[in-house]
C-alpha cells in the first residue's frame, strides 16, 4: 500500500480512469460487434459513421493504438462495401 498522500490520491484516480476506458472500450467492441451482425447495406450504412467515430476516439484517447484504430476502421469499411 502507498505510503504518500499523492501516491494514494493517483491510486484512486487510476482506479477511476481504469473503469471509465474500460467501459469506453467494451462500448466500442459491442458497436463493432453489431455492425459485423448487421445483413442489410442500409443498416451498416447507417451505424458506420457512430462505430468510426467510437474506434476514434479510443485512439485519441490512447485506449488503443493508432494503427490498431486504422485496421479496425479499414476492416470496417472492407465489410460494408462488401455487402
Amino acid at each position: 500500500m502507498a505510503n504518500h498522500k499523492s501516491a494514494l490520491k493517483r491510486i484512486r484516480s487510476n482506479f477511476k480512469r481504469r473503469l471509465r476506458n474500460k467501459f469506453q472500450h467494451k462500448t466500442a467492441r459491442n458497436a463493432i460487434r453489431r455492425l459485423k451482425e448487421s445483413t442489410t447495406k442500409k443498416d451498416a450504412n447507417k451505424q458506420f459513421p457512430a462505430v468510426i467515430s467510437m474506434v476514434d476516439k479510443l485512439a485519441k484517447k490512447n485506449i488503443i493504438h493508432q494503427n490498431k484504430a486504422a485496421n479496425i476502421k479499414s476492416k470496417l469499411a472492407k465489410f460494408v462495401a462488401s455487402l
